[in-house]
């Protein structure tokens, strides 16, 4: 079983050929609405890959929050420990260009309504699972509390550091594999990663000096993956790419199905990788995001 702890939104996606320029009022090419947040996101893709999986959120007493609820329910995705809020659903706005980049801004709304309370009475879940997978879309602290509760009942906790606090960094040691964005990595490590070679080295500092294993994601470069003393390159498979909202949370989830069945980091990261490159190829995150029988399909496995 795994666990995710994390965020709800409802996405609301907007086709452009460019960004706006400031004092601009610009046409979009279309708007379509769909379910999202990293956690939610993550949680959907491993429960399409057919792992039991949990989600731990809140979202508001209102449609939007209906509307989620209801998407990860017909994806798998066990929502029963999501909780209602008085605070309106977290909402993400997303830019969509033609050339894959997206630009998303979001309301945090009831996702910063979770609490260690709430992590709590799910602690029956933690005496099942074997994987915990959290990112940076509910407050720090809960963050803190769900990573050592997992620490007690020794499940791996995978944790997206992302969006990056570099001023918040309680979590990073308690993780058995950090994923991060070569940004992000930047941000938390204080040094400017912007090739492969640097996230190597870096990634390989970071990973000897906390015992842990680090995933550096470089879009269109691949992923590195460094793990007790060894780095790895794993690159990314050529795909017509509609957009990329989600991919970031495909790897994830992927990653997090290849680790509880056994899979090494690096064979888990190939099969990441995967997943993601088949999400890229779909509008939207939940709904493009693969099941195991359509990546066996792609990928002749």
């Amino acid at each position: 079983m795994i666990l995710v702890a994390g965020s709800l939104n409802y996405d609301i996606i907007l086709k452009v050929k460019r960004m706006p320029r400031e004092g601009e009022t610009m046409t979009c090419e279309s708007a379509s609405s769909a379910a999202g947040g990293k956690g939610a996101n993550q949680a959907v893709q491993a429960a399409k890959l057919g792992v039991p999986t949990y989600m731990i959120g809140a979202v508001g007493a209102d449609n939007m929050g209906d509307f989620l609820r209801d998407e990860a329910k017909g994806y798998g995705l066990d929502v029963s420990r999501v909780k209602r809020s008085w605070e309106s659903t977290g909402m993400g706005c997303i830019h969509a260009l033609e050339d894959g980049r997206v630009f998303a801004t979001i309301n945090r709304g009831a996702n910063y309504d979770l609490t260690t309370e709430d992590i709590d009475a799910s602690e029956d879940l933690f005496s099942q699972a074997k994987i915990l997978i959290l990112q940076n879309e509910i407050p720090h602290e809960v963050n803190i509390h769900a990573a050592n509760l997992a620490k007690k009942h020794g499940l791996r906790v995978l944790y997206n550091a992302a969006p990056a606090f570099p001023d918040k960094k309680e979590v990073l040691p308690l993780a058995d594999v950090v994923i991060v964005n070569e940004g992000e990595a930047s941000d938390y490590l204080g040094v400017n990663i912007s090739s492969v070679e640097d996230a190597q080295r870096e990634g390989l500092k970071v990973s000897g000096s906390m015992g842990n294993t680090w995933v550096i994601t470089m879009g269109s470069h691949g992923s590195v993956i460094c793990s007790a003393g060894k780095s790895e390159i794993v690159r990314p498979y050529k795909v017509d790419a509609v957009e990329t909202t989600g991919a970031g949370d495909s790897y994830i989830g992927g990653l997090g199905y290849a680790l509880i069945n056994g899979m090494d980091i690096f064979t888990a990261a190939k099969f990441a990788t995967k997943c993601s490159a088949v999400t890229v190829c779909g509008i939207g995150a939940q709904n493009s995001m693969p099941t195991l029988a359509q990546i066996h399909e792609r990928f002749g496995e």
